[in-house]
């Protein structure tokens, strides 16, 4: 009962969306329902307007929606959908309260509804204002601050209306006849209406210093959201910038503030959505980075142009489309050259992190091209650049899946550095924008590249060391086996011959007996010898690698079908083919409980490939002291790869691929 009760106490907020849109729908039906009942003509524009109106809310109700299915625990929703109920809702009280005008005839209760609504224009900015503490996620920030805000932010839109419905000044057109239904204030307390209105902008302030401070607390993922929130409130100022535009240009609200309002309420809506949702799916910084200048370049193209104008002595425009497309022409053409410097500097001033750890990568690239500098080194660059202790790189080396760092650790993270769209390494454990990823590139792939050489040598090394303790040890058993047995059979055999030179004539010692004697240790030391020998070298190839591998087959106790592509080959790689060959099906016999052995030794032009496969228990592997760790060490010797493909119950392959220029 309790989990069910928290379940439903979770997603109010998609409840309360789906309420707003009901509403919403519900205005939009009355409002259309006035204009094609009373049809005010020659106000047909507010046909229009109301249309307008309801497709921008139409979007910010929809977006609100998506938002409330996929954050259905997430107020933001809510918000978004109550930012879109307000232009029908503001608008369509304004078409009712003036529908009737035309005919001289208001509709019932027009003009109390207007004296009641005339302060609610305040509503454009309180959900925005709500979207702007809240985000993004519909949790209220800690502190007494934030608490007072929201109050105000509640309370004074309450108190703005009252004032402005009491407030006795006479409405402007087409409202000039209406009265005032309700009591209202002397005329002396007019001004108490403006009160409030301060009250909302200190709100609004107050409002973006609380997100501020959420900012600054936030994680990695916090940040970018409220970066996509914050670069979509830009429409904010974008939109006076349209009216200033459009009263310098026609002297009138036209189409530019209209465009700045489709903007806001639509741009909003959209990167809100954008943050929650999908904050990964472009570079913030640099979108905000273009937003900001080309607002900049806006604005003083304006700024000119109104110097210009009032310099003439004319209002430019006001009269003359020509004129006033011919000035903005020349002014912008004049701003262009500046727009890379705008942008330079506005990236310095938004963001100093970003662009300090731009040039740090540029002089590191420029020390590790003259040699003063390792890219090694890139690591500790960022994170004093980027002032995150705790940053990390990782780098992709070829053949593997895994990024590593410049000590072999593994490294995890989600801002990637591509080239040529695919990942080669990574950066992690700090705030790193993807514009400073990609200007990693070059670094990333130098060190990469060294980390693989490194590792190929470090390869070659080992490789080395162990088949110098290979030869050690041989030797050693070589000397021991030549000790223990051949050189000791010589020993008697030189003895026994002294022996019998001494006692030739006196007879006293059985010279037959001992002639054969030393006739049998010195066999005895030849066989030695040959057995040692076949150590080193088989004798079985003194004719090829064909008869040995004949040998082979007629000494192994299963079935071995062999096949030779290329019998005439150098001496050590006929050798190192054998000895691959001998240890694959030696494995196969004694671990592998083969019932056949498969091996092929095809000739590829400028390498042989040989090929060993068996139908046994699998699970063989190149392991360290092993022989096939052994047999990979003689391979690499040789510039060769040897690869063993070995799953439980399926079998072994082990291949070798040998260099072999003809």
């Amino acid at each position: 009962m309790k989990a069910q009760e928290q379940s439903r106490a979770g997603v109010w907020p998609r409840r309360v969306a789906g309420g707003v849109a009901l509403v919403a729908v519900g205005v939009v039906c009355v409002v259309s329902v006035v204009l094609v009942t009373v049809r005010p003509s020659p106000a047909a524009g507010d046909s229009l307007l109301f249309a307008g109106a309801a497709v921008i809310g139409g979007v910010s109700l929809a977006l609100g929606l998506f938002v409330a299915r996929r954050r259905p625990r997430n107020p933001v929703g809510a918000l978004l959908a109550l930012t879109g109920l307000v232009p029908p809702l503001i608008i369509g009280l304004d078409t009712y309260a003036g529908a009737g005008l035309a005919r001289g005839r208001p509709l019932p209760g027009a003009e109390l509804l207007h004296q009641l609504t005339s302060g609610w224009w305040t509503l454009w900015y309180v959900p925005v204002m709500l979207l702007v503490l809240l985000f993004p996620d519909g949790r209220l920030p800690a502190g007494r601050r934030a608490r007072w805000v929201l109050g105000g932010i509640l309370v004074v839109p309450v108190v703005f209306d009252v004032l402005a419905m009491l407030d006795p000044t006479p409405y402007e057109p087409p409202f000039e006849d209406y009265g005032h239904p309700l009591p209202t204030l002397p005329a002396a307390y007019a001004w108490t209406a403006l009160v409030p209105l301060g009250l909302m902008m200190a709100l609004l302030v107050l409002s973006v210093l609380v997100m501020r401070g959420r900012y600054r607390a936030a994680g990695a993922v916090e940040r970018a959201q409220v970066k996509w929130f914050a670069l979509g409130a830009l429409a904010l100022p974008g939109t006076l910038l349209c009216c200033w535009a459009d009263y310098l240009l026609w002297g009138e609200v036209g189409v530019l503030i209209w465009a700045g309002l489709i903007a806001l309420y639509a741009g909003v809506p959209a990167l809100t959505t954008l943050a929650l949702l999908r904050h990964d799916l472009y570079d913030v910084d640099r979108a905000a980075s273009a937003v900001a200048t080309w607002g900049v370049v806006t604005a003083g193209l304006l700024a000119v142009y109104s110097a210009v104008s009032f310099a003439g002595g004319f209002a430019v425009g006001r009269g003359s489309a020509v004129t006033a497309a011919a000035l903005t022409a020349l002014v912008a053409a004049a701003l262009v050259p500046v727009k890379n410097r705008v942008r330079r500097r506005v990236d310095r001033r938004l963001f100093p992190v970003r662009q300090a750890a731009l040039a740090s990568l540029d002089t590191l690239e420029r020390e590790v091209h003259e040699g003063r500098a390792r890219p090694e080194q890139l690591e500790s660059v960022l994170r004093e650049a980027l002032r995150e202790p705790g940053l990390r790189v990782g780098y992709l080396l070829p053949g593997s899946d895994e990024f590593r760092d410049v000590d072999g650790e593994l490294v995890t993270g989600s801002v990637p550095v591509r080239l040529a769209g695919r990942p080669i390494g990574i950066v992690a454990g700090g705030d790193c924008p993807r514009e400073v990823a990609a200007a990693c590139v070059l670094l990333v792939e130098t060190v990469r590249l060294r980390m693989e050489v490194g590792r190929a040598l470090g390869e070659v090394e080992a490789s080395r060391a162990r088949m110098l303790r290979a030869g050690y040890r041989e030797r050693a058993r070589l000397e021991r086996d030549l000790h223990d047995g051949a050189q000791q059979r010589l020993v008697t055999l030189g003895m026994a011959l002294r022996l019998a030179q001494r006692h030739l004539d006196d007879d006293s010692v059985d010279m037959d007996g001992l002639l054969d004697q030393a006739v049998a240790e010195l066999g005895t030391a030849v066989a030695e010898l040959r057995e040692l020998a076949h150590g080193l070298r088989p004798s079985s190839l003194d004719d090829g690698l064909g008869p040995a591998l004949e040998a082979l087959s007629a000494r192994a106790p299963i079935a071995l079908d062999w096949r030779l592509e290329r019998p005439e080959l150098p001496d050590e790689v006929a050798t190192t083919a054998y000895y691959v060959a001998s240890e694959a099906v030696a494995n196969a016999v004694k671990h592998a409980g083969a019932g056949r052995i498969g091996l092929r030794v095809q000739d590829e032009g400028e390498s042989i490939r040989i090929a060993v496969e068996d139908d046994g228990c699998g699970g063989a592997g190149v392991r360290p002291g092993s022989g096939l760790a052994g047999l990979a060490d003689r391979v690499a010797a040789l510039g060769g790869i040897l690869s063993v493909s070995s799953a439980a119950g399926s079998g072994t392959v082990v291949e070798a691929v040998l260099p072999c220029a003809s």
